[in-house]
């Protein structure tokens, strides 16, 4: 990687998010973060730290493109530039489409797929400078439908067509997009607590080391959408 990298990471307090931050600081990339929650966010950053001094946390909820817009300014006033966009910010909430409120089908839509569209619409003429890489995290139920899974399912499956569509948009600006979508993970999503039973799963530093691997790609090659799965399930 050249010297001087800048990535913004959504819903890095932990898991996912957290596992890219790891790496991406351990490989020389300053990394901006974001989370809902100030308590969280400080604790996160205080964490990273441990690998890189060049680290920011904010806070911002990616269900307002303001807040967005905020964060993308913190972080070039930080860093004086910004060269990757990781959209991983998510929620899951699982019940049958009859027992599934309006308000628990608004959450997901709007933190995981309108999120994607405010996290890009928010950081996209820095990208343009950089010529830069948007990365959203969607996953294989982007793909997979399943029982319980209606507000999910729309979500993570709206979240691939977005980043396919956005990636035809972009490539004109030599700006580069994929979409990630990853099978179990060990992390917190949906009430879990990792533990030794989930050593069978993709770990959050997988996650990052994935997302480091496709940044190293020569630009000339595009991963659009990659399907990541564990080897073994349990």
């Amino acid at each position: 990687m050249s010297d001087h990298k800048v990535a913004y990471i959504t819903g890095g307090t932990k898991g996912i998010g957290f596992g890219i931050a790891k790496i991406l600081l351990e490989n020389g990339i300053s990394v901006a973060f974001s989370g809902r929650k100030r308590q969280e966010v400080e604790k996160a950053e205080e964490q990273l730290k441990q690998y890189s001094e060049n680290v920011l946390g904010v806070v911002s909820d990616v269900r307002s493109l303001e807040s967005e817009e905020d964060a993308v300014r913190s972080t070039v006033a930080k860093f004086g530039r910004l060269d990757f966009v990781i959209a991983n910010a998510g929620l899951g909430i699982f019940k049958p489409v009859d027992e599934l409120t309006a308000q628990k089908w608004n959450d997901m839509i709007e933190t995981n797929l309108t999120g994607a569209f405010y996290t890009l619409k928010a950081s996209v003429e820095e990208l343009k400078k950089t010529e830069g890489y948007y990365i959203t995290v969607s996953s294989l139920a982007g793909a997979n439908f399943f029982e319980n899974g209606t507000g999910y399912n729309a979500s993570k499956f709206g979240v691939v067509g977005f980043t396919q569509a956005a990636m035809i948009d972009l490539r004109k600006y030599n700006i580069k997009s994929t979409v990630i979508m990853p099978g179990s993970v060990a992390t917190n999503f949906n009430g879990n607590v990792p533990s030794e039973k989930d050593n069978w799963k993709i770990q959050p530093d997988d996650m990052g080391n994935l997302v480091l691997d496709i940044l190293k790609m020569n630009p000339r090659v595009l991963p659009s959408k990659i399907e990541f799965r564990a080897t073994k399930p349990a």
